[in-house]
This record gives C-alpha cells, sequence and structure tokens, in this order.
C-alpha cells in the first residue's frame, strides 16, 4: 500500500477545517479560512510575483515584530495585511509544524465570536 505525503497546505486545511465553525473558501485566488464570515487564515502560492510559498494568520500585538526578528528565514511581514500585525510563514522547507498549529488556532481565538473561542482552550 503507498501512503501519500500531504502536501504544506492539505496539513494546514485539515488544521483549520478541524477548528469549529470553520470553512474554506477561495479568496485572491488562494485557499483561505474563515470562522463564520471573518477571514482568519490565508495560503499564498507565489501570489502576485511573491518569492514564498506562505501561510498569514492573524498575530497577536507585537507577534509579528518578534517572530520576524528571531527567524526572518520562517517568518515575514505579508504585503497587504502585514501592517495590522498578520505573520506570515514560510511554508516551503524546514515548517515547525507544532508553532504552525500554535499561529493557526490563535489567529482562529482572535477571530472567533467570543462563545466559539471559549471552545478552544
Amino acid at each position: 500500500m503507498v501512503v501519500k505525503k500531504k502536501t504544506a497546505v492539505e496539513r494546514v486545511r485539515e488544521m483549520c477545517l478541524s477548528l469549529p465553525e470553520t470553512s474554506e473558501r477561495v479568496s485572491h485566488g488562494e485557499p483561505a479560512w474563515f470562522v463564520g464570515t471573518k477571514l482568519f487564515a490565508t495560503w499564498e502560492d507565489h501570489h502576485h510575483g511573491d518569492p514564498v510559498v506562505g501561510l498569514w494568520v492573524k498575530g497577536a500585538e507585537g507577534q509579528q515584530e518578534v517572530l520576524v526578528g528571531a527567524e526572518p528565514e520562517r517568518y515575514y511581514r505579508p504585503k497587504y495585511v502585514g501592517h495590522r500585525g498578520w505573520i506570515g510563514v514560510n511554508m516551503e522547507g524546514d515548517v515547525d509544524w507544532g508553532m504552525v498549529g500554535e499561529l493557526v488556532r490563535e489567529s482562529w481565538r482572535m477571530t472567533a465570536p467570543k462563545r466559539l473561542a471559549a471552545l478552544i482552550g
């Protein structure tokens, strides 16, 4: 039996869709994940000529600066939403899947209505 290795976007999709009341839609030509009608994560595959395949998530105040400053090869300030504190995660090469999971869950918590956010510890 051949076991197919999941692609990065498939792994992110599973993470996002495992969260309550999350849906996936295409936004700006890329997969994007919403809780209700609000965006909490989006995929970037060389979007508008960018040199990266990445994941964009909302970040807590100051978190973007800390991550980008500590690991600029792994994290970046995404265009369009970076000025609002969103974090870009480089999804090529060595991906820290534990951290990606934490960032996805935190972005979801920041976006979800309080009644839903309380469901995820």
